[in-house]
């Protein structure tokens, strides 16, 4: 795109991520203000808020570029506000895992954006509603979703993955694994003690290839159901899947489809979705397919255990 073209919408939430992620921000904003566009510069309030700034952008004849900086949360609702339209999104890299900006190829580097942007590389992204509400990556049932409960009573503000230890490893000794039935595409798939993902991506928290298949413009969302009952049955289908040798085996099953319900005769479970809590059981979720429009730098790839290891230590 060239100046000529309109305005950039650079929608920043301030409270996201720490201070190597705000130098990223500013680096790219300068550099587009030396080539000469026109940045206007909002920052979020709260989530609902930057849902509502991508919406203004979305309907703006002379916005021709969205730019989202912040964690999944954040991008999410930038997400939902532009559903539907065709502005373009780039994406900023700012949050603990930044699970949709890995999976675009993008990482805290200013020239893998500068590349995104001069390359003009257009993917459409798929996104995921459930019960209503939006999501990008993936969501969770049972186990995952209690890790993210633990932690969302426990945030004040910016979270990084040391906040994540006690509650993996209180939740690892105190879940009790509920009876979860999952039906995809109206087929009754499995009914039983276990855990499930749902989602669009094909790698989660720390690159794990939960969802090895997943392509988020496919139109299909990709499930997961590790059937589970014991915390040493728990143990093995985590290192199983560090290895990526989970798919395949028989106490777990890995589907395709474009409606999933997750409900549950073990009372209240709880859920997420890009990391925050989800909407209760039952739940129904559809895909949204060729929902936005992203640039992604080219011959871009997800990023893996080894890269976001890296970037933990440092």
């Amino acid at each position: 795109m060239e100046p000529e073209h309109g305005y950039i919408a650079f929608i920043i939430n301030p409270k996201s991520g720490a201070s190597s992620s705000k130098w990223l921000v500013n680096e790219f904003k300068d550099y587009l203000s030396n080539r000469n566009f026109a940045v206007q510069v909002t920052f979020t309030k709260s989530l609902d808020h930057a849902r509502e700034l991508a919406n203004e952008a979305a309907v703006a004849y002379d916005c021709a570029l969205v730019v989202a900086a912040g964690g999944d949360g954040t991008i999410r609702e930038i997400v939902h506000g532009l559903e539907g339209s065709d502005k373009p999104l780039i994406i900023v890299p700012c949050g603990t895992e930044n699970l949709l900006a890995s999976e675009l190829g993008f990482d805290e580097k200013a020239e893998t954006l500068i590349k995104a942007f001069e390359g003009k590389c257009l993917r459409s992204l798929d996104l995921g509603s459930a019960n209503g509400r939006i999501f990008t990556s993936i969501a969770g049932f049972g186990f995952d979703g209690d890790i993210v409960k633990r932690v969302s009573n426990l945030r004040s503000g910016h979270i990084n993955h040391l906040d994540y230890f006690w509650p993996i490893w209180r939740t690892f000794w105190e879940h009790k694994f509920p009876v979860l039935k999952v039906k995809i595409d109206g087929e009754d798939i499995f009914e039983g003690h276990a855990m499930a993902f749902v989602g669009n991506i094909s790698r989660y928290a720390i690159g794990l290839q939960i969802l090895r298949d997943a392509d988020f413009g496919d139109g299909l969302l990709d499930v997961c159901i590790y059937k589970c009952k014991s915390h040493l049955h728990l143990a093995k289908h985590s290192a199983l899947t560090a290895i990526k040798h989970h798919a395949n085996r028989s106490d777990v099953i890995y589907k395709q489809g474009k409606t999933i319900e997750i409900s549950s005769t073990s009372g209240p479970v709880n859920t997420q979705i890009d990391g925050d809590p989800g909407p209760a059981l039952p739940m129904k979720i559809h895909v949204i397919p060729q929902a936005v429009r992203v640039l992604v730098p080219p011959d871009a790839k997800p990023a893996g255990i080894r890269a976001r290891l890296m970037r933990i230590l440092g």
